[in-house]
């Protein structure tokens, strides 16, 4: 009776550390398949969406950043939005922090071609994006860096309210919240 006992629990044994090796090389290969996907996305080559939808979160967030390399700015955004909330902290401070470069890029061409009205928005959805990245991973320079730039390109602009007779005579001030840096000695 023991030793058929001992029989059984070796071949249930012997079964689910089969079972287990098979999920393992299963997933191995999945990860493989994604991995070869965002090469192939990151040396300019699209992959065709029935692939990237099963796919993980790195595998989406890979084509949008593939998007925005092409200027396809539209379908970029649309598959960031998918990938904000998945996984973990680290990877949706990575997917803002994208965000972020995708609107920092089109408010500086917008500012390059000195369209202000449109590059104004573009560049506050870019401190936005660069904020909520930094209050995810405060450790990501890249975020704090181009945050900066973001600050730099158009910065926030304060109305300085003054009573209504002088605002008659005076055109309103207005200032930055962010200081530049000096330049030279004193």
């Amino acid at each position: 009776m023991i030793r058929r006992l001992r029989h059984i629990s070796l071949w249930t044994a012997l079964t689910v550390s089969l079972s287990g090796a098979l999920y393992s090389a299963a997933m191995l290969y999945g990860i493989r398949q994604d991995n070869d996907l965002i090469r192939q996305l990151m040396s300019g080559k699209d992959v065709a969406v029935n692939k990237v939808i099963g796919g993980e979160p790195e595998l989406r967030l890979a084509r949008a950043f593939y998007f925005k390399q092409k200027h396809r700015y539209d379908e970029a955004l649309s598959t960031l939005s998918l990938v904000m909330d998945k996984g973990d902290q680290k990877f949706q401070a990575k997917a803002r922090y994208n965000l972020g470069n995708l609107y920092l890029e089109q408010a500086i061409q917008q500012a390059k071609a000195m369209n202000i009205n449109e590059a104004l928005p573009l560049t506050g959805l870019a401190k936005q994006a660069y904020r909520q990245a930094l209050a995810l991973d405060s450790g990501n320079w890249d975020a704090k860096y181009n945050l900066e730039v973001a600050m730099r390109l158009l910065p926030e602009m304060d109305r300085i309210d003054m009573p209504d007779e002088e605002s008659k005579n005076q055109k309103s001030q207005l200032w930055t919240t962010v200081p530049g840096f000096p330049r030279g000695l004193p």
